[in-house]
């Protein structure tokens, strides 16, 4: 993807998910978003919360992180058997799990974010975790190792925002606890 298009796709996603400055209505996305909160909140009632599972780092990250582990020693080496923010990601699957304790479609939106803020954050602290590894075997700088875990934070917080909403139909879809409400 270009660099132009990437750029594009960025301000139409923005406009259409931010209010207008000073207006008090949602955006588009937020509306639609927040609609199949409330769906959710209406399949929760009466329903059972299914035991919690993970994949660790969904989208297949984790386990093409552990096949490449397998297949080349070295890399295991270095870098682990699996992704070294795995942890950020289970504690952010019990949240997508659960949907939040409260479900009204506010509450869940807010709780949604807030989950996705603190993967963002827990992903960019693991660089202390990994700084010394990485400054002995690349030699990388501070500064370097810093913005490459904050650009992966990123990518992985775009990523949930895009495909983490309710009712989606995907598996690490928020409230993936709850019965499916695609069609609800």
């Amino acid at each position: 993807m270009t660099i132009l298009r990437k750029f594009v796709l960025t301000v139409l996603a923005a406009c259409l998910w931010a209010p207008v400055a000073g207006a008090e209505e949602p955006g588009l996305f937020e509306r639609l978003e927040l609609r199949n909160h409330a769906k959710l909140a209406e399949v929760r009632k009466g329903a059972e919360l299914a035991p919690f599972t993970t994949d660790g780092c969904s989208g297949g990250m984790s386990a093409t992180w552990s096949l490449v582990a397998r297949m080349f020693p070295d890399f295991e080496d270095i870098h682990l058997e699996t992704p070294p923010w795995q942890g950020c990601c289970v504690t952010h699957d019990r949240a997508y799990h659960l949907g939040n304790a409260d479900p009204a479609p506010e509450a869940s939106f807010a709780a949604r974010l807030a989950a996705d803020e603190a993967l963002a954050a827990c992903v960019t602290a693991v660089a202390e975790d990994r700084r010394a590894v990485l400054q002995s075997e690349y030699g990388m700088s501070d500064a370097q190792i810093d913005m490459a875990y904050r650009l992966i934070g990123s990518a992985m917080y775009d990523a949930v925002r895009f495909g983490g909403g309710p009712c989606s139909g995907l598996p690490w879809r928020w409230g993936y606890g709850w019965p499916q409400c695609l069609l609800e």
